[in-house]
Parts: C-alpha cells; sequence; structure tokens
C-alpha cells in the first residue's frame, strides 16, 4: 500500500510504516499500540523527556543510554525498544510524535476504524463517549475510536474532528459568531 494512500507520509510515515510492517510480521500491532500509548502518556506527563527528545544538543549516545533506561523500566517490548534504537541512531527522535500518530493511524486503517478528537470544556463521562461514537459510527459509516482532549475555554460544547471534516458546537464559537455579528449591526 503506497504511504499517499493511508495519508501517513514523510519522515514519520516511512517510519511508522515500518514499525506497522514489522509488528504485523511478528504478530505484535496490539503490543506496540500499547507500547506507544505508554509512550506518549510519559511525553504528556514530562516536560523534561519531550526537551530529551527534541534537542539537537543533546547527542545520539546520551539520547540512546536515556531512552533505554526509562524503556527498561516501563515494560515496553524489545520491538520498540529496538525500533526507536533505530530512529534515535539515525538522530531523528525528534519525529517520535508523529511516528507514533501516523502508527496508530496505520492500525486504525488497517482494522477499518477512524478516529475522531473530541473536544469538550469538561471530561467526557463513558456513557457520553459511547453516544458519541455511536453517531459518528452512523455518520461516517466505520468503527470510531474517540480521542477525548478537554479545553476548558470552551465554556460548552463540543469540536469534533473525524479526518478533515469538523463540527464545532462550542459556547465559545458561538459568542464569537454573535459578537461579530453584533459589530457589524452598531
Amino acid at each position: 500500500m503506497p504511504s499517499d494512500v493511508t495519508g501517513v507520509t514523510g519522515l514519520s510515515g516511512r517510519y511508522a510504516r515500518a514499525l506497522f510492517e514489522l509488528a504485523d510480521e511478528q504478530k505484535q500491532i496490539d503490543s506496540i499500540v500499547n507500547d506507544m500509548n505508554i509512550i506518549t502518556s510519559m511525553l504528556d506527563e514530562s516536560d523534561d523527556l519531550t526537551r530529551l527528545i527534541k534537542s539537537p544538543v543533546i547527542g545520539r549516545i546520551d539520547q540512546q543510554n536515556a531512552m533505554q533506561a526509562l524503556l527498561n523500566e516501563t515494560g515496553i517490548s524489545e520491538l520498540t525498544k529496538n525500533f526507536l534504537g533505530v530512529v534515535i541512531q539515525n538522530r531523528r527522535l525528534f519525529s517520535l510524535p508523529s511516528i507514533i500518530i501516523d502508527y496508530l493511524s496505520l492500525v486504525a486503517l488497517a482494522r477499518g476504524e477512524s478516529t475522531a478528537e473530541v473536544v469538550s470544556a469538561k471530561p467526557l463521562t463513558e456513557s457520553q463517549q459511547q453516544a458519541i461514537s455511536k453517531a459518528l459510527k452512523q455518520a461516517v459509516g466505520s468503527k470510531v475510536s474517540i480521542k477525548s482532549v478537554v479545553d476548558e475555554t470552551l465554556l460548552g460544547g463540543l469540536i469534533v474532528k473525524v479526518g478533515s471534516r469538523m463540527v464545532d458546537t462550542s459556547l465559545k464559537t458561538k459568542l464569537a459568531q454573535l459578537h461579530l455579528t453584533m459589530k457589524g449591526v452598531g
């Protein structure tokens, strides 16, 4: 499958495709998905780790040692450790967040799933996520997994993004539109 058909392109897409093919060959796709989720959580929780992967000043050996020590503590699979070793060796660790996103996209595509980003003012309950997923499945025509994001500035409502489509029903947007309308009247 060419990468332009699947939507994963560029540097991160090539690495993600290589990881996907290795994981598929070794029947470890789900294990690698779990590893990618663990690494994403670690990146979200640690500014130091984010600096480590993005800094061009930190040398290859220092990045390798730091990442291997960290990954040994988390129970990440050997395939993921070896893959990250290659990424570090090629000085591409800065692309890790994009590689993870592209890998998860390839997995979703292989499973016939879509991913929707749902931005809300407060965390969604499980029943709300299920209702949104059900409604999106009817609209999109395939299974939809929800990536929930909280943005308290929305005040209320939702912003739903599926692929290139977006529906914004947030109060913040509605108030901004009302403000523009009122400016035009006066």
